[in-house]
């Protein structure tokens, strides 16, 4: 079965007039498409800072008829994400769920450590993602996402905040050949790479985009539009990206 997936990341929502325009700008965009999307995922810095009020904002801004799914970025807060974003009581444990969508097992997990901008996939997260992969039915896809990326993306800026450790993932990922794909976000930059042999994709930012170092000096590019990625994942198995603008 086919899979059709919308991914956006790096909201930032502060409250302020810009972010509330530009996510909402993209939320319309998605709502509006001729064929829905199966879900969309949302891969961190939903707020900017972390609070309650900003939670509350993006819950009204991500309502849709198709489901949104998101994991917490350096910039978001378990507790009030937990309360005003997911109507759960507010606690400090790592925000980790998987979703079942179209026969793929969507894992989106929790790569923050609280008071830091790198990540770190803790080892009760990692225990939470083999034994969700264990547990999966033998025909069941999966897709992993977080919010920083395991890998440099070859500007100083992110690669001072990537994943810490990714040794304990790619160990996962070799014992479970099922999952497809590694998905991203925190960079604010469309990008591609591989890890641990598989692909490795960077959603652009909703927010501002990065301007990487052959194209100037200031990092933070705020004319260029909000981005979307979308990913096709076909029924071998194969994963294909497009990326948009939302003008």
């Amino acid at each position: 079965m086919t899979l059709l997936l919308a991914q956006i990341s790096d909201l930032h929502l502060d409250g302020g007039e810009r972010a509330t325009r530009r996510a909402a700008r993209v939320m319309d965009y998605l709502r509006a498409l001729p064929r829905p999307v199966d879900a969309v995922l949302v891969t961190g810095d939903i707020a900017d800072h972390g609070a309650e009020a900003e939670y509350e904002e993006a819950a009204r801004l991500l309502v849709a008829p198709f489901p949104v799914l998101t994991c917490p970025g350096n910039h978001d807060a378990r507790p009030a994400y937990r309360k005003a974003l997911l109507g759960e009581p507010a606690g400090a444990d790592a925000v980790n769920q998987v979703h079942h969508i179209a026969g793929t097992a969507l894992l989106m997990c929790d790569s923050t450590v609280p008071g830091r901008d790198e990540g770190r996939l803790d080892d009760a997260t990692l225990a939470w993602i083999d034994a969700t992969l264990t547990g999966l039915p033998r025909d069941t896809r999966a897709l992993i996402a977080f919010h920083q990326p395991p890998v440099a993306v070859h500007h100083p800026l992110p690669d001072s905040a990537m994943l810490e450790q990714p040794e304990g993932l790619a160990a996962l990922l070799e014992a479970h050949p099922r999952v497809v794909a590694v998905l991203t976000g925190h960079a604010h930059t469309a990008a591609s790479s591989t890890f641990a042999g598989r692909p490795l994709v960077v959603a652009p930012a909703v927010t501002w985009t990065l301007r990487m170092p052959w194209e100037g000096d200031a990092p933070a590019d705020r004319d260029q539009p909000p981005g979307i990625a979308f990913h096709v994942l076909d029924d071998t198995g194969r994963l294909t990206t497009h990326y948009r603008v939302v003008l």
